[in-house]
């Protein structure tokens, strides 16, 4: 018995033995990266260093491990990180291992997250400890805590950021003392302040709580700090000492050209949208030098997109990812995004990815609309313009536990001005109102379970009166005397997205998303009626993995498209069911200094018939601050003729479709290719950072659907391409920062767009060959309270367009060949008065330029010459509007 005591004893013994030579740590450091390859590389590298475990996030750009530091240190295990290519907070990569990582490895490396390491850190002695601080009225108030808490004397050291205490153990303790230090809103190493005593202390004692402790903060005027972790245990051994939780926040640009990218992709921040009115959509492209925006026509006063020479119906507009705008939405969907909603902008030009389907054909512009940050917000604006227009937004993002996070959405705008500058007796914008409200719901849970998800619900209504300045609409249309316009319409969607992340196979995914949407327009335009309905489902199943290593990635799935049409113009009614399952594969091949995509996919289309679309994008590092792109792609879509074309419903045309036996309105589909290429250079101008970015883009279109405004004055004519049908497009584009907090952009675009129309080729009208772009932008510093001053303007050169023959017509109605060339000049001032009031004041058009006389034979609306869709330049004069924002 006393045997096995014994054994048990000194079984117990070596046990504790054993675990106490074991001393497990657990750190956390900021390490460079940007993809799943970096993830694999930084972690194996740990766990080959001699961490337990290790878990490093893209987003965050933080690394968590555990190691027993009695056999390996932090320090050691981040040079080694390092030495594989990662820069961190205590060594920088070698520049020829960082050149030598794939493309999609290349992360910004500036700003650098290097800090004063852990050996230059001071040596502390027995009771001196790290208590954070800025100023005299910091020390003052670290040492009156300590005395409160039975210090006998202490002294507080703003450089060395260290208090040593003198008191005697009997009547207290290091603990009591730095507790209460903690309570008067001092960070220390074993106790942190609570957040609104911190953020209550005077502006000159807010230091910067991210650094490591023993680090002296710059003198920090702003409540932006991040609250690190509350649970900081007492550290015995400072040379040891773990660096603390650094977090760096990087500014983005408003508009970034995404170097990883294989296609040419702007990312377009909520910053860049708060530099105008930005009231829906269709005007959030203002400060935009890509994407070309102008109104219809003269009664509805709706804008529409251009780019790369074409119609808006060409580029594929996406929400979440999913179809947005288009069919019988085009001409006014963008009026149904509020822009207060929009929480960024992805804008790629030419042959976008085919996992995202088939339709496009100049580009993808995709609008992600506002979900919880950070931190909860909830954030009202006002809006008012000289015209009557009035609106207002409301948005509340939130968390509800660890994983699920929520958006409320609602906004409301009415149009009450009665305007007529040009005296023609119409109103220059229609009158109406809108109401909008959407709910989001979020589920994130991507680090453990692997599983993510977002939930989405939204519902629109907007009605639109104009015509003549005496035009009623209590009176029944068929009674009325004037000429009218009105435009009702209404909108319901609901989509889930639901993806998963395959355990410890972070480069494994499935996702599968789904959307019903259904849109009703009623509507009237003088005395001809249109009513569209469409409902729409959509299905996308897509799963991602690797062949072999994560250079050789692929996506593969299914989609499932269907849409039901019903159209009554006049007295006919156009009814068709599309429905189209597709099928795709895409191939990403990742090498040290390029990146080829290739895809295809088949969509089985019950009206189009079988069609195939195949689309290659590739990006060459031609070195770091040097990227070449190609794309070459196919696209097809089914064109909407009446929906498409309402900008000519406010006239006198007659509408002809002169079918060709296809099955959509006798039509056939619309197919194109589109070709393109760019150069992206990144050098320093003014000893600043500033790129230059050129492109060219061709579009062939094998089929197309003419809309022909030249045969006669009185006459609208569809009918398929018989010929070649082209469009060129080129732009280049500079941003530099000359001087400091001052951002400028100039673009210059040139379009070449032709047709081989009935009467022969000839240029696609309301299209202007060159075109002229300027931003600048400014802010001033930030002072104590975060209030600042910011100034936007924008001026843009529009040169001559092609209009439509009407020389049939008299004299008086008749158009010249090519509009004059004219400029536009937007602005906006702005101040934030803190971090949650902003102001501003703006204008739009302020050169005043108009188009005289609008509207053919405004005098006569029903007669054979009334024309209000000859518009090419703005038709309203300068617009001064004002606006705030309260966040809370």
């Amino acid at each position: 018995m006393k045997i096995l005591f014994k054994s048990l004893v000194l079984s117990i013994l070596l046990t504790s033995s054993f675990l106490f030579a074991q001393s497990i740590s657990k750190a956390t450091f900021l390490v460079k990266g940007d993809c799943s390859m970096c993830k694999e590389r930084i972690e194996t590298t740990a766990k080959k260093s001699g961490a337990k475990t290790a878990s490093w996030n893209a987003d965050s750009q933080k690394l968590e491990m555990e190691f027993d530091s009695t056999k390996v240190s932090a320090d050691q295990i981040l040079k080694n990180i390092a030495e594989a290519g990662h820069d961190n907070e205590k060594y920088k990569a070698d520049n020829s291992v960082y050149e030598k990582l794939p493309p999609c490895c290349h992360y910004e490396r500036e700003p650098s997250f290097l800090k004063k390491t852990i050996s230059e850190q001071p040596i502390i002695k027995e009771n001196q400890f790290f208590v954070r601080g800025n100023c005299s009225s910091c020390k003052a108030r670290i040492e009156k805590a300590a005395e409160i808490a039975g210090a006998d004397s202490s002294v507080w050291d703003a450089e060395t950021q260290i208090v040593t205490l003198n008191f005697n153990p009997a009547k207290t303790s290091a603990d009591v003392i730095l507790k209460k230090i903690a309570e008067v809103g001092h960070d220390n190493e074993k106790y942190l302040a609570q957040e609104d005593v911190y953020k209550n202390l005077p502006s000159c004692c807010l230091y910067d709580r991210t650094l490591p402790f023993g680090v002296k903060s710059d003198l920090v005027h702003s409540d932006e700090n991040p609250t690190p972790k509350n649970d900081i245990s007492s550290n015995q051994d400072q040379h040891e000492k773990s660096i603390e939780e650094v977090r760096v926040t990087k500014l983005l640009d408003p508009t970034a050209l995404n170097k990883k990218e294989v296609g040419l992709t702007f990312n377009i921040n909520s910053k860049e949208l708060l530099k105008a009115a930005c009231c829906n959509l269709s005007e959030s492209f203002e400060t935009n030098a890509t994407v070309d925006v102008s109104f219809t026509n003269a009664v509805t006063g709706t804008k529409q997109l251009k780019m790369l020479g074409l119609d808006q119906k060409y580029t594929a507009l996406t929400k979440e990812l999913l179809p947005s705008i288009r069919g019988l939405a085009s001409p006014f969907g963008l009026n149904l995004i509020p822009g207060r909603w929009i929480g960024g902008i992805q804008l790629t030009k030419g042959g976008s990815t085919v996992v995202n389907g088939y339709e496009s054909i100049t580009g993808q512009i995709n609008t992600e609309l506002l979900k919880t940050g950070e931190k909860p917000e909830t954030a009202l604006n006002v809006f008012a313009d000289v015209n009557g227009r009035f609106e207002t937004n409301m948005t509340s993002t939130s968390n509800l536990n660890d994983h699920w996070t929520q958006s409320v959405l609602l906004h409301g705008n009415a149009t009450l001005g009665k305007t007529d500058s040009n005296n023609d007796g119409f109103l220059d914008q229609p009158t109406g109102n809108q109401i909008n409200a959407a709910y989001l719901l979020n589920y994130n849970d991507l680090e453990h379970s692997g599983l993510g998800s977002h939930f989405g619900i939204s519902f629109v209504k907007d009605e639109r009166f104009g015509g003549q300045t005496d035009f009623d609409k209590k009176i029944d249309q068929t009674q009325q005397s004037a000429y009218g316009v009105g435009i009702n319409l209404s909108r319901f969607e609901i989509w889930n997205k639901i993806g998963y992340i395959f355990k410890d196979k972070p480069y494994q995914s499935i996702g599968w998303m789904n959307q019903f949407t259904t849109y009703q327009q009623d509507s009237f335009f003088g005395p001809r009626n249109y009513f569209g309905n469409q409902n729409t489902f959509y299905s996308n199943l897509i799963f991602e993995s690797i062949i072999g290593n994560t250079n050789n990635k692929f996506k593969t799935g299914a989609s499932f498209l269907y849409d039901k049409y019903d159209e009554d113009y006049l007295t006919e009614n156009y009814k068709r069911t599309e429905t189209v399952p597709g099928l795709f594969f895409e191939y990403t091949l990742t090498g040290v200094k390029y990146t080829l995509v290739a895809g295809a996919r088949t969509d089985f289309h019950n009206l189009a018939g079988t069609q195939f679309t195949p689309r290659v994008n590739f990006k060459y590092d031609l070195s770091p601050k040097t990227i070449l792109r190609l794309s070459a792609g196919r696209g097809f879509r089914t064109a909407n003729v009446f929906a498409e074309s309402q900008q000519y419903f406010g006239s006198n045309r007659q509408i002809e479709i002169l079918g060709n036996g296809g099955k959509i309105y006798g039509l056939k589909p619309e197919i194109a290719w589109n070709y393109g290429a760019s150069l992206q250079q990144e050098f320093k101008l003014f000893n600043r950072k500033a790129s230059l970015v050129a492109d060219f883009f061709r579009t062939d279109f094998q089929d197309q659907v003419l809309a022909d405004l030249d045969i006669s004055p009185q006459k609208l004519i569809f009918y398929n391409l018989n010929g070649k049908s082209f469009a060129n497009s080129f732009q280049t584009q500079l941003d530099v920062i000359p001087l400091k907090n001052l951002e400028l952009r100039l673009a210059y675009k040139y379009y070449d767009v032709e047709a081989d129309f009935m009467g022969g080729q000839r240029q696609i009208p309301f299209m202007a060959k060159n075109r002229g772009f300027f931003n600048a932008s400014y802010s001033t510093e930030k002072t104590a309270k975060d209030a600042f001053w910011s100034f936007d303007s924008t001026l843009q050169l529009i040169g001559q367009q092609k209009l439509p023959n009407l020389n049939s017509n008299p004299t008086e109605y008749q158009l010249p060949e090519y509009s004059k060339s004219y400029v536009t000049l937007n602005a906006q001032i702005a101040r934030n008065f803190n971090k949650n009031i902003r102001a501003y004041v703006g204008g739009e058009n302020l050169t005043g330029s108009m188009q005289n006389n609008p509207i053919i034979d405004a005098q006569n609306p029903f007669g054979n010459y009334f024309d209000a869709g000859m518009v090419y330049a703005p038709i309203m004069g300068a617009n001064i509007y004002v606006g705030l924002d309260f966040k809370f």
